[in-house]
């Protein structure tokens, strides 16, 4: 989907890796959520405790996903799911736009 109907947005930035990576919290009525994200070039690994499903909205990065032993490449339209209470690794050589939801 293009744009989010009725929805909560928080205000303040969430902020990783120096502000290289940033995003802003979508709350919905179903009390589902969601971050809408910059990335900078560069390697990051997140920690997460809730499964993930990120989508690329534009720019292309390599992923190295939990139990993986080699890297992805995901680029605009792609998705990849990462597991509760797990770790991943990613790379971009340029900026990468990203919509993260957490799922139940």
């Amino acid at each position: 989907m293009p744009e989010f109907s009725n929805v909560t947005v928080v205000k303040k930035a969430n902020t990783y890796f120096g502000g290289s990576v940033t995003s802003r919290t979508v709350k919905f009525p179903d009390g589902s959520r969601k971050t809408l994200g910059i990335m900078q070039a560069g390697e990051y690994e997140f920690s997460t405790a809730e499964k993930e499903l990120m989508e690329i909205l534009a720019g292309e990065a390599e992923v190295l996903l939990p139990g993986e032993d080699s890297w992805s490449v995901f680029r605009e339209g792609d998705t990849f799911e990462v597991k509760a209470d797990s770790s991943f690794k990613i790379n971009t050589a340029g900026i990468l736009d990203y919509c993260c939801s957490y799922l139940i």
